[in-house]
């Protein structure tokens, strides 16, 4: 969610040294003294109480692997799929793997997690903390590798897929645990015996204040009220936050991370470091984050619970009041535990038989838990309803991970389009924002609206990303029309900043501060109502600019270090007017080095333009709406140079509102 100038490095060299004393806090020394010695014996609780396991009842087992979960961790879930696939490959050479929560003492929640994550390994509860005390867990997951006499050979990470809690690493190099699996079994020395977990403590927080530390900052009464406004909409059960963040002991837990993330401001989601003022800003004032930093500095003390403020009551109901017009999938999708991310595109007839403007839509994702973001299109041409036709009499493997209606696109909505024959004067595809967690439902300004042409089909891009178990969602998208006639169309000026080459790479590989920039001029005056920039998996920084014809130039939006994950249209609270001549930059540095987490390549390699995540392209696209009567105009060049033709503002496809995000 949720990361690279100089303002990035200062960023990155903050967040670094912040996980450092984390780290230092929480964990001072690896625990090492119980490796190579014999564990005498442990004791763990069944979901019945026929159920126990002993460590001395496995004495025929060649290795036993012992993991630490804990199902209210993400890093935790997220391994799921990794020791499932390791207790079936390595059950069949003897290897007893199992699953053990520490400090659970409800049996019913075994069963049900052991059902809800197809669990293919035997789940136990350690309620006292017996087991993890003896082989001194510290951390969820970590797990234990014991030889067939019962000696601690190997402790530690599963992999190295974290880098830190909730900050994964874009490849995987090692595979620490199925590699001392392997060399138990086969009789070997552990190369590398301990590493340190990544996850989440085991126990309860030890609650110590600092030497000084100010006790009156209290999560009663100054603390919950800040979670209420800026993190519970995410941070609740059934959402896209990792964790909830609805209790006192829940916001103990994360504390240092609360503190972590809210001061490097990668928490909440905001990624502007620059712009106008934003109708959907997400961010704390600089007294928030003192009083949180405050408050984990004294121990996280509760306070009275009765001078807290009532529990937020979340609605499920549609903000703007009842549609007009509701659109949701046939049918559920199903999504797989582990993976990749996934872009589903969802296709969606309206069957309108005239025209209608859109002044207003609500995207509610039906699982909030795995839907990351959406981008909303129309298209008239008929080409994804084929795709997803096309994938729909595919022979698909009725075991697989991942299906359900739609076709899968990683960028954008995976075509480019043959416009109609009909109507030339309307684009063949169009895009109407989309939604991101904590986003607001859109409603436009007054006697504007997004043109929606008869019979086109929505196309709603999905950006989904996985739990650990498996999932399923029908998202629902509602549209509101307009009752009078628009004013004003909606429309989008498009920035372009890579050119689809064949042979000179758009990024070298190794550059680690390679600039790519675009522009485009208004030929008429218009009003600005927001800004997206679009990049992919390298882009490090992007900056949108516009500079009129006697002013300043002034920035957009900029986003000091990009993050595919996020990306989002940002809206201006007041719009802001922009005559003809205006010109707009959008200015980007891209990382192809091996300094980057993000690279797709190791070694890099040069990168080209193009459609996949592995490609790069730099768009910038804002939202405009005409100051006068007609449509905004404008041109790739200069206008006051006229040395080419205007071909932008031929009545045709060639429009930069009709280019689309890919």
């Amino acid at each position: 969610m949720w990361v690279r100038s100089i303002q990035s490095a200062v960023s990155l060299i903050i967040m670094t040294a912040i996980s450092a004393q984390i780290l230092a806090a929480e964990k001072p020394l690896l625990p090492t003294d119980k490796l190579n010695k014999p564990i005498t014996e442990l004791r763990l609780t069944g979901a019945k109480a026929a159920d126990s396991w002993t460590l001395t009842a496995q004495r025929d087992a060649p290795a036993l692997a012992i993991v630490f979960l804990s199902f209210e961790c993400p890093v935790s879930n997220s391994y799921i799929a990794t020791l499932n696939d390791l207790a079936r490959t390595y059950g069949e050479r003897g290897l007893r793997l199992i699953g053990v929560v520490p400090g659970e003492t409800d049996p019913a929640a075994i069963t049900q997690w052991a059902k809800e994550f197809k669990l293919a390994f035997p789940l136990y509860a350690d309620p006292e903390l017996q087991a993890a005390q003896a082989l001194k867990a510290t951390t969820t997951p970590e797990a234990f590798v014991l030889d067939r006499h019962h000696i601690l050979r190997y402790r530690g990470r599963i992999d190295d897929a974290y880098s830190a809690r909730l900050k994964r690493n874009v490849r995987i190099t090692r595979h620490d645990l199925a590699d001392a699996i392997q060399a138990v079994l086969a009789g070997k020395t552990v190369s590398e015996p301990a590493t340190r977990a990544v996850g989440c403590p085991v126990g309860e927080r030890e609650l110590r204040a600092k030497p000084g530390a100010d006790t009156t900052i209290t999560y009663s009464e100054k603390v919950l009220p800040i979670l209420q406004q800026h993190c519970q909409g995410c941070h609740r059960p059934g959402q896209v936050g990792p964790f909830s963040l609805m209790t006192y002991r829940q916001a103990v837990n994360w504390a240092e991370d609360i503190r972590a993330y809210t001061q490097s401001r990668e928490m909440p989601p905001w990624k502007p470091v620059a712009g106008p003022a934003f109708q959907n800003e997400r961010r704390l004032t600089a007294a928030e984050i003192h009083t949180l930093s405050q408050w984990v500095d004294a121990g996280c003390p509760e306070g009275d619970p009765r001078l807290a403020p009532p529990a937020v009551v979340y609605r499920d109901e549609w903000k703007h009041g009842t549609p007009d017009l509701i659109l949701t999938p046939d049918a559920d999708f199903f999504l797989g535990a582990s993976g990749q991310d996934l872009f589903r595109c969802f296709v969606l007839p309206t069957n309108l038989d005239a025209d209608r403007y859109i002044i207003g839509y609500e995207v509610r994702p039906g699982n909030a838990q795995v839907v990351h973001h959406t981008l909303n299109f129309w298209d008239r041409t008929g080409m994804a309803r084929q795709l997803a036709e096309q994938e729909r009499k595919r022979k698909h493997d009725p075991n697989a991970a991942d299906h359900g209606p739609g076709y899968s696109s990683s960028m954008g909505i995976g075509f480019i389009p043959i416009p109609p024959k009909d109507r030339p004067e309307i684009p063949a595809i169009g895009g109407f924002g989309g939604w991101a967690p904590g986003q607001q439902p859109v409603q436009l300004p007054a006697g504007n609206g997004w043109l929606l042409p008869k019979g086109a089909d929505l196309v709603i891009q999905t950006h989904y990303h996985r739990t650990g178990k498996p999932e399923t969602d029908r998202l629902k998208i509602g549209l509101y029309f307009s009752k009078q006639p628009i004013q004003k169309q909606w429309q989008s000026v498009t920035m372009a900043g890579i050119r689809p080459t064949l042979f000179r790479p758009a990024i070298p590989a190794g550059a680690a501060e390679h600039p790519i920039s675009g522009s485009v001029w208004l030929r008429t005056d218009a009003l600005v109502h927001n800004a997206m920039p679009h990049m992919h998996l390298i882009g490090k920084s992007v900056k949108i600019t516009m500079t009129p014809p006697q002013g300043a130039k002034s920035t957009l939006v900029e986003i000091a270090d990009w993050d595919y994950n996020w990306q989002e249209t940002y809206w201006f609270q007041k719009p802001i007017l922009a005559p003809a001549g205006t010109r707009f930059d959008i200015e980007a540095v891209y990382n192809n080095s091996a300094s980057n987490p993000n690279n797709p390549f190791s070694p890099p390699k040069d990168i080209y333009f193009g459609e996949q995540t592995t490609n790069e392209m730099l768009f910038g696209f804002l939202g405009v709406t005409p100051v006068h009567a007609g449509r905004v105009r404008v041109s790739r060049t200069d206008p006051t140079q006229p040395t080419e033709s205007d071909s932008q503002n031929r009545p045709n496809r060639n429009r930069p509102e009709q280019k689309v995000p890919r």
